[in-house]
């Protein structure tokens, strides 16, 4: 509550506020205990029962026979917020809750064939790189192949070099098949959470969400396995993951969007069914 002006129309150098006190958590908490005494033992009732009562009479003393205050000074002008001032620029209005419903964002999502063959495109991307790292760098295509199959057997995690640079099929069988699950669920994901991004999916699909992947498995790897850790290249994973990321988000902002129900007449949405539903505002007439 502010102070009144003084007799010369100046502003107060002080504001006077409700002191704070620490009885009303006094007396919520002896409410409750009171209350869980009720299904633990009497005891606690009792402490909950003498804790309220403590505490209702501390707070009523805060405020009678005179409320307790504290005074808190004026800022001067020069350092209070400047006054807000009205923004020209218009703002993008949902448009579909004029119709008497809410709106539910987003109003379009794409098909789940979207993700899943962005999913698959996405890790046709992400395994060239790969492979193309392990042509450069270690001389043998199927390096980082085998080296995704040491998530699943710990003993290509501990194989040698040339172990990991050979063709061996148990493991390029588990990596592709992991590579493939992980791929087209990813990619579903893609489709499920592009169309609640603010608009540029690319940006969104290609960069950012990369780039928040690749941390966790960074920070969670060093602790779920430290020996597959120290033997992954971090540069060309995080290469990799963007063109996963580029490759599946391109695919999934090309495709059409649906329409959510949110967007049927009301009969529709209600699971009515009639030979013709009136068109919207024909009800009014």
């Amino acid at each position: 509550m502010s102070t009144p002006k003084d007799a010369g129309g100046r502003e107060p150098d002080t504001i006077h506020l409700p002191a704070p006190t620490v009885w009303p958590m006094v007396m919520a908490l002896g409410v409750t205990l009171a209350f869980g005494g009720l299904v633990t033992h009497a005891v606690v009732s009792l402490v909950g029962v003498g804790l309220a009562l403590i505490g209702g009479v501390g707070w009523w003393r805060e405020v009678l026979p005179e409320e307790r205050v504290e005074h808190v000074p004026v800022r001067e002008h020069a350092e209070r917020a400047r006054p807000i001032v009205p923004s020209p620029a218009k703002v993008e209005y949902l448009r579909l809750g004029e119709a008497g419903h809410r709106v539910r964002i987003p109003v379009e999502v794409h098909p789940y064939t979207a993700g899943v063959i962005g999913g698959m495109v996405g890790g046709v991307a992400m395994a060239v790189v790969a492979m193309a790292y392990g042509l450069l760098f270690h001389g043998s295509a199927w390096y980082p192949v085998n080296l995704l199959s040491a998530a699943a057997m710990p003993a290509m995690a501990r194989a040698d070099a040339e172990t990991l640079r050979a063709f061996v099929p148990s493991s390029v069988l588990v990596a592709v098949l992991a590579h493939g699950v992980l791929s087209v669920l990813v990619g579903l994901l893609y489709g499920a959470i592009l169309p609640m991004l603010p608009r540029r999916p690319i940006l969104w699909g290609g960069i950012v969400i990369p780039l928040l992947m690749s941390s966790v498995v960074w920070a969670s790897l060093g602790v779920v396995n430290p020996t597959l850790n120290a033997r992954i290249d971090w540069v060309w994973f995080v290469a990799s993951q963007i063109a996963f990321g580029l490759a599946t988000g391109f695919v999934v902002a090309r495709t059409q969007p649906i329409a959510t129900m949110q967007t049927w007449p009301l009969a529709a949405r209600a699971g009515v069914e009639a030979r013709l539903v009136a068109p919207e505002g024909e009800g009014d007439r």
